[in-house]
């Protein structure tokens, strides 16, 4: 009998392949930890530096396109002075009592700390952690604009539960918004625009209209047929 048709084998192949993924898996999560850990270190010991007295922070910007260029000579990449910008911010927007989650990446953290609104950038860094976004998902969203879209109308104590916890859905409110604002569609002010006209505007840019309707929505279909006591209707667009 060949091992590939034997069920025993199959079996085992199954748990040695899950204990290999789970086992890349923890390590990976392993060395992120201790990157952004590192990152986060470093960033403490420039803002020290640079507050140990007047001579050396008169060394301004120099300081960290020196450390750069010394840094990489001993360890190579890693030290570019863009990264060394993002160390320095993260424990300058991370101070010891809210340090940085382990559960998201350093690449997650150089995006996040792209933004400069302290509320905004920690929606985004609830809901990644929340959603498990991906670095690509987690710039596709800040593009999108998601934070503001969906602190439109919340007053601020909403706001800053919203930046707090990222979105919770508790009731239908939280899914379904007024108004919904289609400026990706470029129609002119003053145009009229036909029901029609708009279905096809917002079927051409469907992954913009999905992004604006928020999150958990998919695309079912246009002028799909449903049947009501046995009479046939058509409804334009249904997600």
């Amino acid at each position: 009998m060949e091992l590939s048709k034997d069920n025993d084998y199959q079996e085992l192949l199954g748990r040695i392949s899950q204990i290999y993924t789970e086992g890349r898996r923890l390590a990976w999560q392993s060395i992120n930890i201790h990157l952004t850990e590192t990152y986060w270190k470093i960033g403490h010991d420039i803002v020290e530096y640079e507050q140990g007295g007047k001579a050396k922070a008169d060394y301004g910007k120099a300081l960290l396109a020196h450390l750069s260029r010394d840094l990489t000579l001993r360890h190579g990449k890693g030290f570019s002075r863009s990264n060394l910008v993002y160390m320095r911010l993260l424990y300058l927007r991370y101070p010891i009592g809210q340090k940085p989650s382990h559960q998201l990446s350093w690449s997650h953290y150089v995006e996040l700390l792209k933004l400069d609104d302290e509320l905004e950038r920690s929606f985004y860094e609830q809901q990644a952690i929340r959603e498990k976004w991906s670095v690509p998902e987690l710039i596709r969203q800040k593009k999108a604009g998601l934070f503001l879209r969906l602190a439109a109308g919340k007053d601020k104590d909403a706001i800053l539960q919203l930046a707090a916890q990222g979105q919770i859905i508790e009731q239908p409110d939280d899914v379904l918004r007024e108004p919904y604002v289609f400026e990706f569609l470029k129609i002119p002010e003053a145009h009229l625009t036909s029901e029609t006209q708009l279905e096809t505007l917002l079927c051409d840019h469907l992954q913009s209209f999905l992004l604006e309707l928020g999150k958990g929505f998919t695309f079912v279909g246009r002028q799909y047929r449903i049947t009501v006591n046995n009479t046939h209707y058509r409804v334009d667009l249904v997600f």
